[in-house]
């Protein structure tokens, strides 16, 4: 009686190879990517290539085929090799004929890839076919078109087609996004709220991490949701948490979050970050360090009432009428103007007070002559206020400042800035405002145009607001959390030579990290050689990206999805 410890027989471990004899013999073959010897007479096939297998099989079903082409005759060689020259031939017909729909839809995956990326409508796509057409029929002639315009004409770009597209590939850069957070030990969030042009509120989540597939440090959307009913910090509170549940993300691994300090976001009871303290408490906050430079350029009374009076006569001259606005284009064209058009300003976004004052400045004769033909009293009365050179006077001092501000306020956005750059940008403008405060009464150096409209002949003390406005930065950056030392780290951990100090700001910002154990592995960065001279042998850029900072984080799409088929 066998043993009932005995192993299972397996096939597949036997190693069989198929003999090529049995092709004259049996009219089998063994297909290309497959262990399964087929019948070249009925397409069927036999589990394993055994002798005994093919030869059960043809004397059972083929004896005819046996008496009409017997063994070792000419007359069975040529039926074989006819069988054999089928079978290769509709297996190339099937293979090119699979192959080229799979080039199809990859390039219908393509084209809607790129109309998404570019935020295009749908429909643009039976527009690229067209235009793919045309250049076939004006570059290529006989055959050859042909052959490219059956081609294009078999690429699916239908509209609904490319939103099926499209909905793929957002699932599939949805999944790649999921699956790189899920494998991320520490995720840092920021989140902004806003409302659209609609006045529906919407919440916007972005996610920077380490991507352990791609081995860098990634950033990107988390996602985009309108947040249930008002727009407290428990509605925002709740709206995150679904966002975190759906994407399978444990709040425990968000190590910080960076807000525009609203108090919904911020308030000590209800406050977004306070609730999610109460998951993590180790969580750092942040104020978006370019929200807290917009906040401390903020104007003072004299210089706001001019900037209010100058958006009041821009509105004026630029949407008040549909026919005002068409004769001021018209006149600003006839005079060869700098601009034939004003730009309006727009508090969401944060360059638009410096664009619109120098736009403003550059065509400001041009408007003059343009007021001085209008009858109604408030063209008049801009008028007068374009003349008044006590005003002038600040509105010039205003386009030279916002330059300065709008260069620094563009060095604080864009991806990949780590938390070194940022504080390094404000660290310099502080030192501009006081160069600034020096040259202003000086040679104006940095102020062309205050001293194009006043030849150093100041009638108002702009000292005073560069003042405070140094001021502002000071208070604001002054508590920053991330001491020196960290920052010096970030930006090269050979430079650190204060371990001790390194430690302590460390474990005021990390209150879990272990002092002793961060202050050995410095040493031993620091004497490792090889590492040292790969990353000072090379340009910051590609070896700073191991120390961004989580706490400002820029949407860029970088992931892309999978376009083979």
């Amino acid at each position: 009686m066998a043993s009932n410890s005995a192993k299972k027989r397996k096939v597949d471990a036997e190693n069989r190879v198929f003999n090529e004899e049995w092709t004259d013999k049996y009219a089998f073959i063994l297909p290309q990517s497959s262990t399964r010897p087929m019948c070249l007479i009925c397409s069927e096939t036999v589990s394993v290539s055994k002798n005994a297998n093919l030869k059960r099989h043809y004397d059972s079903k083929h004896n005819r085929f046996e008496q009409q082409y017997p063994q070792n005759t000419e007359i069975r060689d040529t039926k074989i090799n006819q069988l054999k020259s089928s079978y290769e031939s509709s297996s190339r017909q099937f293979v090119r004929c699979v192959t080229q729909q799979q080039k199809a839809t990859e390039a219908s995956l393509r084209v809607a890839w790129v109309l998404g990326k570019n935020k295009k409508p749908f429909s643009d796509s039976e527009l690229v076919k067209e235009c793919l057409n045309e250049v076939v029929d004006s570059m290529f002639t006989g055959k050859e078109r042909q052959d490219l315009s059956d081609k294009f004409n078999q690429i699916p770009l239908s509209n609904s087609t490319s939103t099926r597209r499209t909905e793929l590939l957002a699932d599939d850069v949805l999944q790649q996004l999921t699956g790189d957070l899920n494998n991320a030990e520490y995720i840092a969030l920021a989140l902004d709220e806003s409302t659209d042009n609609t006045d529906k509120a919407q919440l916007c989540a972005f996610v920077r991490y380490f991507s352990k597939a791609k081995a860098e440090i990634c950033e990107d959307i988390l996602g985009l949701i309108p947040p249930l009913g008002r727009t407290r910090g428990e509605d925002i509170y709740e709206a995150i948490m679904e966002m975190l549940r759906d994407r399978g993300i444990d709040i425990k691994k968000v190590v910080s979050v960076a807000t525009d300090g609203a108090p919904a976001m911020i308030g000590r009871q209800k406050g977004v970050v306070s609730r999610l303290k109460e998951h993590q408490p180790y969580m750092l906050s942040y104020h978006c360090i370019i929200h807290q430079s917009v906040l401390c350029a903020s104007l003072g009374n004299e210089y706001a009432d001019v900037m209010e009076t100058i958006m009041k006569l821009v509105n004026y001259l630029r949407a008040s009428s549909a026919l005002q606005h068409r004769l001021l284009r018209s006149f600003l064209n006839e005079v060869n103007a700098s601009y034939d058009d004003l730009l309006l300003h727009n508090n969401v976004r944060w360059l638009s007070k410096g664009q619109v004052l120098g736009r403003f400045w550059a065509i400001k004769k041009d408007l003059e002559m343009f007021l001085s033909q209008q009858t109604t009293a408030k063209a008049r009365q801009f008028l007068d206020y374009l003349r008044d050179d006590n005003k002038m006077e600040l509105v010039a001092f205003l386009v030279d400042i916002t330059s300065h501000l709008n260069e620094f306020n563009l060095k604080l956005q864009g991806q990949g800035s780590t938390v070194c750059d940022l504080m390094t940008a404000v660290r310099s403008f502080e030192r501009r405002l006081e160069l600034f405060k020096n040259d202003i009464t000086e040679a104006h150096l940095h102020f062309p145009t205050l001293l194009g409209h006043t030849n150093g002949n100041h009638h108002h003390d702009h000292v005073s607001f560069l003042e405070k406005l140094a001021d502002n930065f000071k208070s604001r950056f002054s508590d920053f959390c991330v001491g020196k030392q960290v920052l010096l780290c970030i930006g090269s951990p050979f430079l650190v030579k204060d371990l001790v100090e390194l430690s302590r700001e460390t474990t005021r910002i990390f209150p879990w990290a272990n002092a002793g154990k961060l202050q050995t592995e410095m040493i031993d960065l620091q004497e490792n050689l090889a590492l040292k001279e790969s990353l000072l042998g090379v340009s910051s850029g590609p070896s700073k990206k191991k120390f961004e900072n989580p706490c400002c984080i820029r949407y860029d799409l970088d992931s892309k999805p999978n376009l083979t088929v």
